[in-house]
């Protein structure tokens, strides 16, 4: 006797949560906003070009918008304080990783290199910690791609070693906020840190990594909203790379 399959419908996994993305107006910001609506969302997006940021917030009608320099501590924290009513999540995406050989580096460029990725998590944790409701999370961006020394690679990866360590001792400070930390490997977004070789480090991703592709903005959106939607994650660091630290 045969039966038919039942169908099953699915909630939403942020049904009438409000989640703000800081550097939210491209790349895995904008993504993980669009991923953030489709799971029924509010969104509020967060980042420095006035123009790129009405741009994403008409495309995935956001709630809000809010141009300033996330590392201005000034502006982040009348940000938050401006913040009408609690919010859920933060995902912060702003900043950049620097590759550069510390020898050549002058000494002040070398200081903010080592700190700015850093005081960033900070000042997000202070100002988003009497926004963010008791059941919600942070959520910050760092890399794998340093974990190995290689000439060139001191200072971020010195940051890469420290992030989970802040991470995990902010998700003690902040409980029960939860706060987790995305570390990727290279992801196909932009073509500004490779210029003329970008081509050719997709080719060899795809012949060398273990998923065989190139990781992509959506791989991280999903990992993010996990992480939102998953009330049991704190003080952890994820992976996603593709398995790129398994061939590297």
């Amino acid at each position: 006797m045969s039966t038919a399959a039942i169908p099953t419908q699915r909630e939403p996994e942020l049904l009438g949560q409000t989640v703000v993305v800081i550097g939210g107006s491209a790349g895995i910001g904008l993504e993980t906003a669009r991923r953030a609506r489709a799971e029924g969302a509010r969104v509020i997006l967060t980042g420095r070009n006035r123009d790129r940021l009405d741009q994403a917030a008409c495309e995935i009608s956001a709630e809000g918008t809010a141009a300033f320099d996330a590392n201005d501590a000034t502006q982040l924290k009348s940000f938050f304080q401006d913040l009408p009513d609690l919010i859920d999540h933060v995902m912060v995406t702003a900043g950049a990783p620097h590759y550069r050989s510390p020898l050549e580096i002058p000494p002040e460029e070398a200081r903010h290199d080592l700190t700015d990725h850093l005081l960033l998590a900070l000042n997000v944790a202070r100002s988003a910690a009497g926004k963010v409701g008791s059941a919600g999370s942070l959520i910050f961006m760092g890399g794998t791609g340093a974990r190995r020394p290689k000439p060139g690679l001191a200072i971020v990866s010195t940051v890469t070693v420290a992030f989970p360590a802040l991470i995990a001792n902010l998700a003690l400070e902040l409980a029960p906020i939860r706060v987790n930390l995305i570390a990727a490997g290279f992801v196909d977004t932009s073509a500004s840190l490779l210029g003329d070789n970008l081509d050719k480090r997709r080719d060899e991703l795809r012949a060398t990594l273990p998923i065989r592709r190139v990781v992509g903005p959506a791989d991280v959106a999903a990992l993010a909203v996990h992480i939102m939607s998953n009330t049991a994650l704190t003080g952890a660091t994820y992976d996603v790379d593709g398995g790129q630290q398994l061939v590297s």
